[in-house]
């Protein structure tokens, strides 16, 4: 109660002399002196040669000498307005009517507070790389602080000289500022912003969708793309749409590039990354731009044994088959035609652009020789060429390139029984043949060299008839008979039932001695077969009967009657 009646006591009443005053006392308060050690703000008043003029809220304005200012290079970099940090030096010593102030002093104990905050805070501070010391570099952070080598970066670096003279974010990793002790991390900065860049990668990364990324690494099979604060690996199937060896070959560390997100693991932070998906596929237009039948030029990138690759654009490449690359059939390997790097025109035969596929030829470039082979050959001409294969039926033979024959065995000789070709002929042996029929429709050439030649069994049938007697030569035997040789090439049976005496011999002997030469009777002609019957026995069976007509004029002549002789006695014919 007591309190309240005071409360209800009137106030002494204050003389307006004594408000007056008090009121003055605040309005001039700002003019007394700051406490030792308290960072001020001031304004830069005037720059001397000597001093520097700063207005910092006292009665008396502060002179900061000038050499606090100089900087490494000899230059000033203050000028009058600029704001600056300054403090009470040597306990308010005035200096000509100023007082004396101190921006290091200001600097430093402000940068130490800051670097405090920032230790506490795990914040990042700049810092001036300014030179390089054992075990790493000496850092102005506001003070001189020290980086280990190994904190300069999250991997090895070889070369610290080249940070020298540079601004870097570090932070703060250890601090003593009674012993002015500060050890700063520009890795532990780094590693900070790449999770912090990585986490916010991570929150927005879709499969599917297009980003932008940086080339980090290179390697053969691809390429480490920064997503910025977390990698994403381009394989090289995936780079182009063409053909590619090696990344460096389409990259380079740096470039900037867009790519589509193919597939993002977000547990095991994998990321798989393509270019060519993020640019359209040429195949989704080739028909357009690669009619059939029109010529287009490209690059060959690649041989094989059946064709070989040709890039006509990025991403587009065509085959030329093998068989497509010339008329002749005698190309063995598609190299002999065309070589890797080689600039090639072609005609497009086909197009498949669900199967990614170009069929190209080169002969096409050319006219088809077949087309115009009937007007050049003629049934009965007579051609040379080259045996470019045989076979157990024949031996083709190219006349020219693109044109091949074929020689049947049965079109070798007349006169020999080739089993075959081989027989005869060799591959690349140039021979000469007789053409026996054209046919161009269907690439078809028939061609005969036994044809060069007379037939020897045709100029035997015209010459010799059925029992003519002929010289030849036993050239073999078989359990029926023995063949007997009468011309070159001409072969005739003489039978075991024409040999006198054939059926007695033992079996393992020959009818008649191989190699002997013999007259024989032609007892059979077939031309249509080429077949000729002989016989030994009638040979001598014509001899006997010859022999017996000789006998029986001889004994006619014998048995005159004596008339007869006097006749011809009396004639004259008969001499006494």
């Amino acid at each position: 109660m007591a309190g309240n009646a005071d409360e209800r006591r009137p106030k002494p009443e204050v003389p307006a002399e004594i408000t007056d005053y008090e009121q003055l006392i605040d309005d001039y308060s700002h003019f007394a002196p700051p406490a030792e050690g308290e960072v001020l703000q001031g304004h830069i008043l005037k720059v001397t040669d000597k001093e520097v003029i700063v207005d910092f809220g006292y009665k008396s304005e502060g002179l900061v000498p000038i050499a606090q200012f100089v900087q490494q290079d000899g230059s000033i970099q203050v000028h009058p307005g600029d704001t600056i940090d300054v403090m009470i030096d040597r306990g308010g010593a005035e200096i000509e009517g100023y007082i004396l102030l101190s921006h290091e002093k200001a600097v430093r104990l402000r940068a130490w507070e800051n670097l405090e905050k920032a230790y506490r805070e795990r914040l990042m501070v700049s810092g001036r790389v300014l030179g390089r010391m054992k075990g790493g570099l000496s850092i102005d952070v506001g003070v001189k602080a020290f980086m280990p080598g190994s904190q300069l970066d999250v991997r090895p670096v070889h070369n610290l000289d080249s940070f020298v003279g540079q601004d870097i974010p570090v932070k703060i990793v250890k601090l003593n500022r009674r012993r002015g002790n500060v050890v700063v991390s520009r890795k532990a900065a780094i590693e900070e912003e790449l999770h912090s860049r990585k986490s916010a990668v991570m929150d927005v990364l879709e499969e599917g969708a297009l980003v932008r990324g940086v080339v980090k690494n290179l390697t053969d099979y691809g390429a480490f793309v920064d997503l910025g604060g977390i990698d994403g690996l381009l394989h090289v199937s995936d780079i182009s749409h063409g053909r590619v060896g090696h990344p460096s070959e389409v990259l380079h560390v740096g470039d900037e590039i867009t790519v589509k997100v193919l597939k993002f693991d977000k547990e095991k932070e994998r990321i798989s990354l393509g270019l060519k998906q993020a640019q359209p596929d040429p195949w989704e237009v080739v028909e357009e731009r690669y009619p059939v039948d029109h010529r287009v030029i490209g690059r060959v990138v690649s041989i094989t044994d059946y064709g070989a690759f040709v890039e006509l654009e990025a991403g587009i490449e065509g085959l030329i088959h093998i068989s497509e690359m010339t008329w002749s059939r005698r190309m063995k390997h598609p190299s002999k035609v065309v070589k890797v790097g080689d600039q090639v025109e072609a005609v497009v035969l086909a197009v498949q652009s669900k199967e990614r596929r170009i069929s190209l030829g080169i002969k096409q470039l050319e006219p088809d020789p077949w087309t115009t082979v009937e007007a050049r050959y003629s049934v009965g001409s007579v051609v040379e060429g080259r045996v470019r294969k045989l076979t157990e039926f024949g031996a083709f033979i190219e006349i020219e390139e693109g044109i091949d024959g074929l020689v049947h065995v049965s079109d070798l000789s007349w006169t020999k029984r080739v089993k075959n070709p081989a027989e005869i002929l060799k591959k690349g042996q140039m021979v000469q043949a007789a053409i026996l029929s054209i046919d161009a429709s269907n690439r078809r050439l028939s061609l005969g060299i036994k044809q060069l030649q007379p037939d020897a069994w045709e100029t035997f049938f015209r010459s010799h008839q059925m029992g003519d007697v002929v010289r030849g030569r036993i050239v073999r035997a078989v359990n029926f008979g023995v063949f007997v040789e009468l011309a070159p090439g001409v072969e005739a049976l003489c039978h075991n039932s024409e040999i006198p005496g054939a059926a007695d011999r033992h079996r393992e002997e020959p009818a008649l001695p191989i190699g002997e030469e013999l007259d024989f009777k032609i007892i059979k002609l077939n031309e249509a077969d080429k077949k000729i019957g002989l016989s030994v026995q009638a040979v001598a069976e014509d001899e006997e009967r010859s022999r017996l007509e000789d006998y029986h004029r001889q004994a006619a002549a014998a048995t005159m009657t004596i008339e007869e002789v006097i006749n011809l006695k009396g004639r004259g014919d008969i001499r006494s």
